[in-house]
């Protein structure tokens, strides 16, 4: 395989700062400490976390012809992403957010759909997309050409070629449940937030969401639940929870999508599915860290570090 990860989706251009408990009245000003640009998105932190871990990493995806997607494409080229198949969508700017981050570290956010929506897998792009040892695909619910069935139709490309297959989604309600039904019979592991699993399956226990959603295909179940850690299913009946790392958080800006490329790591090194949990934790954690997607991760070598150094939630 010519990439070790591939990562497939939702790309975007953040700034960022810190703290903020209120927008300013009028055309007023407040002061803030912290500021930060960062290329974020389901898709984007994943990629950036695995290359700082070392793995070869290829971008798929779409921004604008414009100085945010001018920097997007420069940011990822510093961290030696492949970008070839990061395409400039015509007639649409690069999807961009302002993170506006609280003091607890929740960070509510103003968000411009962009590229995102527009960029599209075509029969001659496949065969380098699914080159790949790992695919993952983050942001199904705001790839709107894509989640016409394209990203199924790639999904099982890349199963057909050996790779294995990670699931993350951009999802708010129910209805978004019909975009995600096609791809896990292609998804081996299939990770959203708490949040996201009961809004698509519409329901609140735990367990049962993980049932619902392995009876719909899915190989294994990932269920991030913010400090309370996380919970893993799969089809083979094999169950556990792993609590959250202990750690001061700044920003929770991208730490799922920071748990995915921690979790792919694992997987790339080989580890046991339970080691590859705490590597996606670990590298969670040290995002929460710093403000802005992946500003807490540097290498692998610190991660391994983090998770024998840093003690768990009880």
């Amino acid at each position: 395989m010519t990439f070790d990860y591939t990562s497939m989706g939702f790309y975007t251009f953040d700034a960022l700062c810190r703290p903020v408990t209120d927008l300013p009245p009028g055309g007023g000003t407040y002061f803030v400490e912290d500021f930060a640009l960062a290329v974020s998105g389901a898709a984007g932190s994943a990629a950036i976390v695995a290359a700082k871990h070392g793995l070869k990493v290829q971008a798929v995806g779409g921004v604008g012809n414009d100085l945010m997607g001018d920097w997007v494409l420069r940011r990822l080229g510093d961290f030696g992403i492949d970008t070839q198949n990061m395409q400039r969508v015509a007639g649409m700017t690069t999807s961009s957010s302002i993170v506006t981050t609280r003091p607890d570290g929740a960070r509510p956010a103003l968000h411009k759909r962009g590229a995102t929506a527009g960029f599209f897998v075509d029969d001659a792009a496949i065969e380098r997309v699914t080159d790949t040892r790992i695919l993952h695909v983050g942001g199904v619910g705001l790839m709107d050409r894509m989640d016409q069935g394209r990203t199924a139709e790639v999904m099982a490309a890349a199963k057909a070629r050996g790779a294995i297959t990670t699931l993350d989604v951009f999802a708010a309600t129910r209805d978004d449940f019909a975009k995600v039904r096609p791809l896990l019979p292609h998804t081996d592991y299939f990770m959203p937030s708490e949040e996201e699993a009961t809004a698509l399956s519409g329901l609140q226990d735990l367990d049962a969401i993980a049932d619902f959603l392995l009876d719909q295909g899915a190989g294994a179940v990932i269920l991030t639940l913010g400090e309370r850690g996380v919970m893993y299913r799969d089809r083979s009946g094999r169950s556990f929870h792993i609590p959250a790392y202990r750690v001061e958080v700044v920003c929770t800006c991208g730490c799922g999508d920071c748990f995915n490329a921690g979790f792919a790591t694992g997987l790339h090194l080989g580890l046991p599915v339970e080691d590859c949990v705490r590597m996606g934790q670990a590298a969670s954690a040290q995002n929460a860290t710093g403000l802005g997607s992946q500003a807490g991760v540097t290498s692998l070598r610190d991660t391994l570090n983090f998770m024998d150094s840093t003690p768990l939630r009880c």
